[in-house]
């Protein structure tokens, strides 16, 4: 039997400000209206056979997760299980997690494909071929990762050397590499024999832990540990947050796939991209005459070589040229082409200076539908908020702010104290502060509505939930 493992959760700080820590590079949506979560999902069930996916991600991701995969043609005729991290690891625990759970519920022969969900491939047949080429050798207790041939000198990727070839297309491993200089890549580039390392992998769940308890064993003791202590019992399985911080946060090239003696590599002969700038994502827009690539609307006077992203504004340039220009509601980025691997540190300096922007967009999505802050100033905040039909927020009370909420369209079911009363588009309620209420939407179309917070202070963390049905605290 082979599973997919899709592990989603990388925050893709240099796809900022699209890219969030409350919602990262797997949801966004690429220029063709789908995010890649979801092209991933889909590639992974165009795989023969395949009935089955497991993705490990964040909590927090997890009803988004679960939203993206429902919304998804594909996916509804496969069955979804989940295990779900306190905070992020690296690979090589969320990998053990998998393997774990897959050995427990299946047996320590299922085959694990491991797929990041940021990936974008785009020849399905030639990458099920690959996958059936990997399940033969992980079948006799290879650890099987693929490799993509260079089209040209990338120093933004790592390397994979291959020798002693198998047979067409696969071969055994002989070393891996980090992201080299320009003068080292083009070495490669002339060898051979080398390929880029794409982060995938193919192998038997018992085989991996095997290889992780010799290669690495104090990462295999921690993360055993904390499966035995992680919730297992209920679906889906969410790993115990104090033995899972505790385990080392490594990759699963450094803590197995380097080490092991035992690695075989397969060439994939498809087309890959791991989006993991704005320059790549820019690659996937046609180009007008002067090189222009657009999605939005803008208007270029002179201008050439520039990436435009603005769905929701006019974005008008005068005589530039290499540019991206990155528009969102709250925040744009202007940037040298050439200079998009460094966004990452605007993300950096706005998490220093403790600046909501690098986590939050203006629009927030909850496992019931979402709010945005349409203005805000000092004693008041306006919210648009949307909840999805028979979604409930959670009984709730703040200490420092008040609440009008307006029904803009369907019908809210509300508890304020003790009462409990239906709401209907252009009627009103107010929550004093200090009284417990909740928000549900009975209906079967969505709730849509305007809350006035008014108050001395109006964060997010006022909040004191009494009873949450999504687990919330």
């Amino acid at each position: 039997m082979l599973v997919p493992v899709i592990l989603s959760g990388g925050a893709g700080t240099r796809l900022w400000p699209v890219s969030r820590e409350s919602f990262p590079k797997p949801f966004m949506k690429l220029p063709c209206g789908e995010s890649l979560l979801k092209k991933t999902l889909a590639r992974a069930a165009g795989i023969p056979g395949v009935s089955d996916i497991l993705t490990v991600t964040n909590r927090e991701y997890f009803f988004t997760t679960r939203d993206e995969y429902a919304s998804s043609r594909k996916g509804k005729a496969l069955g979804f299980d989940y295990v779900l991290e306190p905070c992020g690891r690296n690979t090589a625990p969320a990998i053990a997690m998998a393997a774990f759970s897959l050995m427990e519920n299946r047996g320590e022969d299922t085959l694990m494909l491991v797929l990041p969900a940021d990936h974008l491939i785009e020849n399905q047949q030639a990458f099920s071929e690959a996958v059936s080429l990997a399940c033969e050798y992980a079948l006799q207790d290879y650890l099987v990762t693929f490799g993509i041939r260079p089209t040209y000198p990338e120093t933004g990727y790592g390397y994979i050397e291959y020798g002693n070839p198998f047979g067409e297309g696969v071969g055994e491993v002989s070393s891996f590499f980090e992201k080299p200089s320009l003068e080292l890549a083009s070495e490669y580039l002339e060898k051979g024999n080398f390929l880029w390392n794409s982060g995938m992998f193919c192998f038997k769940a018992g085989t991996l832990i095997e290889a992780l308890k010799g290669c690495s064993p104090e990462v295999f003791e921690a993360a055993l540990s904390c499966w035995e202590k992680s919730r297992r019992n209920e679906l889906p399985v969410t790993l115990d947050e104090a033995s899972f911080s505790a385990i080392p946060d490594i990759s699963i090239d450094y803590a197995v796939m380097e080490k092991s003696r035992k690695v075989a590599v397969v060439a994939g002969e498809f087309d890959w991209n791991d989006i993991g700038s704005w320059s790549a994502v820019s690659e996937l827009v046609p180009e007008d005459e002067a090189g222009n690539r657009i999605v939005g609307t803008a208007v270029m006077v002179d201008s050439g070589n520039c990436y435009i992203q603005s769905e929701d504004r006019l974005v008008a340039t005068v005589g530039v040229d290499n540019l991206l220009v990155i528009d969102t509601p709250d925040a744009l980025l202007v940037a040298d082409k050439n200079r998009s691997q460094e966004v990452k540190q605007v993300v950096q300096r706005l998490r220093l200076a403790e600046h909501d922007a690098y986590k939050l967009h203006r629009t927030v999505h909850r496992p019931w539908g979402t709010y945005t802050v349409l203005e805000e100033g000092e004693r008041f905040k306006i919210k648009r908020i949307e909840v999805k039909p028979g979604a409930a927020l959670s009984l709730q009370m703040h200490h420092h702010r008040s609440e009008h909420w307006v029904v803009v369209s369907g019908t809210a079911k509300i508890v304020n104290g003790e009462l409990e009363h239906l709401v209907r588009t252009n009627e009103s309620t107010f929550i004093p502060a200090g009284t417990p209420h909740r928000l549900i939407n009975p209906g079967v179309l969505d709730l849509v509505m305007i809350e006035v917070q008014s108050g001395e202070y109006l964060g997010e963390d006022d909040i004191v939930r009494f009873d949450d049905v999504y687990g919330r605290g």
